[in-house]
């Protein structure tokens, strides 16, 4: 089962606005496992939905803070 309703809502109208303009894609497929696992989906169902492994909405699951966006940045993005 999922978590239901976790984001304050504001930190749910921010991840809402930041999915539509955020210019990295990786970054706003994380923002909809956020909003996704909000709304009480499974970790299977998300992955599932949006095309890509349970591995990446699991780690995203526990690695993320929803009151900062910065906690969606891994070092990959970073550049050399």
């Amino acid at each position: 089962m999922g978590v239901r309703n976790y984001l304050t809502s504001e930190e749910k109208q921010e991840l809402q606005k930041q999915l539509k303009f955020h210019e990295h894609p990786d970054i706003r497929e994380r923002i909809l496992i956020l909003l996704l696992r909000n709304d009480g989906r499974t970790q299977q169902e998300i992955a599932n939905l949006i095309g890509c492994s349970l591995r990446k909405v699991a780690y995203w699951s526990t690695h993320e803070d929803p009151s900062k966006l910065d906690s969606l940045i891994d070092d990959r993005m970073k550049g050399n």
